[in-house]
């Protein structure tokens, strides 16, 4: 549920109205999980994902100075796109093709960089001319705040308390408003709100030649959080079958992809799988009722919008950098010692923070596999999958750099 808060947070950098995407984000999280319960039948929530948030905001929008309503009109025919390849059966030939140690890979990257912007918006880091980045001011009042609510939110994390992100957000905002920091201005009730964001995507703007690149990633990055997330809580509920095959698979892609254009439409950044979905598995959900209640609440939460999006960035940060913690687990599922899926996993993992723009790690990630299996013996390993993805990232990185 943390999404509710961190998510508009994420999204109001490029000028959208907090309030609207807050309404936004519970509307697309409701409906997409009741979706997927319904239709697939798995205990797999759905939500605006993180990292992709982060790359409409700071990659597309702030990055690239395209407007916000056009960049929803991207992530509405990545979505289209995505249904087009899942009923053609296009997108589980990608998925079996796909090496897995890049799947990880891009988790720990998309980790890292949303704790770097957690960090940035705590005060903890800040820009510096000569060496990039810098330790900001640790005595701004709002810097110390963020700093207590990651102590607290941790602490609870370890005791395995529940909703310990909501807790430390919660008590983070009251501290806040208790000194001063921040002040509740109120806000438009959720369905007034909700129609600033709310079809106002610009799909005939994102049909302009530049903008083939950001539908793209939009699209890849949904495809490794979708596959990344059904695997892990597949695997956690016991729903895998012995040979290996994961049942109604195309269900669950159609019901992504749907999530992906309701979240355009109602105006938030791509729908995926949430990996928090394993919590409700270790609690005993098995089936799509699961999802189900989960959207059930998430619309509820649509009627106290106002009250969530009111809630400053110093209480949201600490959720972003834990999140980014958290995500540093899928490292362990990656074999170091084979150095040919070693350095381009590294590569991917480090390229994503460092240049700010998950586009990146994932070209030079796919670019350096391909290439190292070429020239170490081993193209026949190689998926014809690859070998075309990675000339169209190579195509990419030549177009990028003729600029």
């Amino acid at each position: 549920m943390y999404i509710i808060v961190v998510n508009p947070s994420i999204l109001a950098d490029p000028g959208m109205n907090p309030a609207a995407v807050t309404a936004a984000t519970c509307v697309s999280a409701g409906l997409a999980s009741i979706l997927m319960g319904a239709v697939a039948r798995y205990p797999i929530a759905m939500a605006p994902g993180m990292g992709l948030n982060a790359f409409f905001t700071y990659g597309v929008v702030n990055g690239m100075g395209i407007p916000w309503e056009t960049a929803l009109g991207a992530v509405f025919l990545s979505g289209v796109l995505f249904l087009l390849l899942t009923l053609l059966g296009v997108r589980r030939w990608i998925v079996e093709s796909i090496p897995r140690p890049l799947y990880a890979a891009t988790a720990v990257g998309i980790g890292l960089f949303i704790a770097l912007i957690g960090m940035k918006n705590a005060g903890i880091v800040t820009a510096h001319p000569a060496t990039f980045l810098s330790l900001g001011n640790l005595r701004a009042p709002l810097t110390l705040l963020s700093l207590a609510g990651l102590i607290l939110t941790a602490a609870l994390l370890i005791k395995g308390v529940r909703a310990a992100m909501l807790i430390g957000a919660a008590a983070t905002t009251f501290t806040a408003f208790a000194f001063g920091l921040t002040k509740f201005t109120g806000g438009a009730p959720p369905l007034e709100a909700l129609s600033q964001t709310a079809f106002h995507l610009n799909i005939p703007a994102a049909f302009q030649l530049g903008l083939a690149e950001i539908i793209f990633v939009f699209l890849f990055v949904d495809l490794f959080d979708n596959l990344g997330t059904l695997l892990a809580v597949a695997s956690r509920a016991g729903l895998i079958e012995a040979n290996g095959q994961i049942p109604r698979i195309e269900r669950i892609l159609a019901a992504d992809s749907v999530a992906t254009i309701i979240g355009s439409l109602a105006g938030t950044s791509t729908v995926v799988s949430y990996i928090e979905s394993a919590a409700g598995v270790a609690a005993g959900g098995r089936s799509g009722v699961t999802a189900i209640v989960t959207g059930v609440l998430f619309l509820a939460a649509l009627f106290i919008a106002p009250f969530l999006g009111a809630i400053p960035a110093a209480a949201t940060a600490p959720a972003l950098i834990l999140v980014g913690a958290l995500m540093m687990a899928h490292a362990t599922e990656i074999d170091w010692t084979d150095l040919r899926n070693a350095i381009p996993v590294f590569l991917t993992i480090i390229a994503i923070p460092m240049t700010f723009s998950i586009a990146n790690g994932l070209g030079l990630g796919f670019l350096s596999y391909t290439l190292l299996q070429l020239l170490t013996g081993r193209a026949r390993d190689v998926s014809p999958f690859v070998y075309i993805l990675s000339a169209i990232l190579l195509l990419r990185f030549l177009y990028l750099g003729s600029g």
